[in-house]
């Protein structure tokens, strides 16, 4: 499998936890199975928690180290760097990291949710860009508008030469 692109998604209005319930329900509405991952238990927790009741009709199916059966989860939460699902997907959100120079096997693409008030998960994300660059990684770079919408700002695709 190729290496995996990784998109950026600078929120200015919206909270990244809502737009990660928008991208897993678009992640599983294609078959694919995702890993969302965070800083630290409780955040895994909560996330968690919002997952099964961000809607009152609906929920993601999910699971994380508490629930186990990590194989048959869609979505598996988690703080730790593992992707026991198979999943093409790798979601970072709160303070998640993965190292660019050696992304993991099998993924599709690794998405990074951060938001502008928040001045370290900027320069976190600032400094992934320049990682994914140096890695040779497709990137894309979204910004929220103020409409709510999204606009592609930059793009670097080293296979474009």
């Amino acid at each position: 499998m190729s290496a995996p692109e990784v998109w950026f998604y600078h929120l200015v209005q919206q909270a990244p936890e809502r737009l990660l319930v928008d991208l897993l329900e678009k992640i599983l509405a294609r078959g694919w199975r995702a890993v969302v991952r965070l800083g630290d238990e409780a955040q895994v927790a909560a996330a968690s928690e919002r997952l099964w009741t961000y809607r009152e009709d609906s929920f993601l199916p999910h699971g994380s180290a508490a629930d186990g059966e990590a194989a048959l989860q869609p979505i598996w939460i988690s703080a730790g760097p593992e992707i026991p699902n198979g999943a093409q997907i790798l979601c970072l959100t709160a303070g998640g990291f993965c190292d660019l120079s050696a992304p993991p096997e099998g993924l599709a693409r690794i998405c990074l949710l951060f938001q502008e008030a928040d001045e370290e998960a900027l320069a976190a994300a600032r400094g992934q860009w320049r990682a994914a660059k140096a890695a040779g990684l497709k990137a894309v770079y979204w910004a929220e508008t103020p409409e709510g919408g999204w606009i592609r700002k930059a793009e670097h695709d080293p296979a474009a030469g």
